[in-house]
C-alpha cells in the first residue's frame, strides 16, 4: 500500500473498487465522455460544461497515441492562471485513464474551456510539484484526495501551459 503525506485522507476510510469493476469504470468513463463531448459541442459550451460537484468541464482535443487520430474528451480541470492543472485520476482505479498515455506521447494539446479554445503543452509534474500543488487540486475538487488514499499508483498530473493566447473559440459563435 502506497502512501502519500500530502493526502489528508487515509486509505480506511475510503470505498475500495473491486478490480473485477474496473473494466465498467472505464467502459461508462467512456460512454460518458463521448455524450458530454456531443451536448457541450452542440450547445457551444452552455450545457455539460460542469461535473460532479458542479466543477467546471474543459474539452481537451489531443492525439490518439497509437492511432495518430484527433481525440476529444472532457474532463475537470482546476484553473491556475492562464494555466490548467489536469488529473488523470479515473476514480482512483488500479489503471491510468488511455488519454495519459496520449498526453505523455504528444503532449500539444487544445483545451476549450469557458468559451476560449486555446493551444497547451501538458507537462506531467514531479512528485514534489505535485505535493505543492495537491492543496490547490484537493480545494477545487475534494474527492481527488479520496482517489489517491484508494490507489496504490501515483495519480499523474499535469500542468497545461497556453502555447498561445487563447481565442475566443469559433464554435461558440456558430452553435456547434
Amino acid at each position: 500500500m502506497t502512501r502519500f503525506e500530502y493526502v489528508k485522507t487515509r486509505r480506511e476510510d475510503v470505498r475500495e473498487i473491486p478490480v473485477k469493476h474496473e473494466k465498467f469504470v472505464r467502459f461508462a468513463t467512456k460512454l460518458f465522455g463521448k455524450i458530454n463531448v456531443a451536448v457541450y459541442k452542440m450547445s457551444g459550451g452552455r450545457l455539460m460544461n460542469k461535473g460532479p460537484a458542479n466543477k467546471p468541464i474543459c474539452l481537451v482535443t489531443m492525439t490518439g497515441r497509437k492511432t495518430g487520430k484527433t481525440r476529444e474528451i472532457p474532463l475537470m480541470h482546476v484553473p491556475l492562471g492562464e494555466q490548467k492543472i489536469l488529473v488523470a485520476s479515473l476514480g482512483g482505479i488500479s489503471k491510468n485513464p488511455v488519454w495519459y498515455y496520449n498526453l505523455k506521447a504528444t503532449p500539444d494539446i487544445t483545451i476549450q474551456a469557458d468559451g476560449v479554445r486555446g493551444a497547451y503543452r501538458a507537462r506531467q509534474v514531479s512528485p514534489e510539484e505535485k505535493a505543492t500543488l495537491w492543496p490547490v487540486i484537493v480545494d477545487a475538487y475534494p474527492p481527488y484526495d479520496e482517489y489517491q488514499a484508494r490507489s496504490d499508483r501515483d495519480i499523474p498530473v499535469f500542468v497545461c501551459d497556453p502555447l498561445e493566447r487563447a481565442t475566443e473559440d469559433e464554435t461558440h459563435e456558430d452553435g456547434l
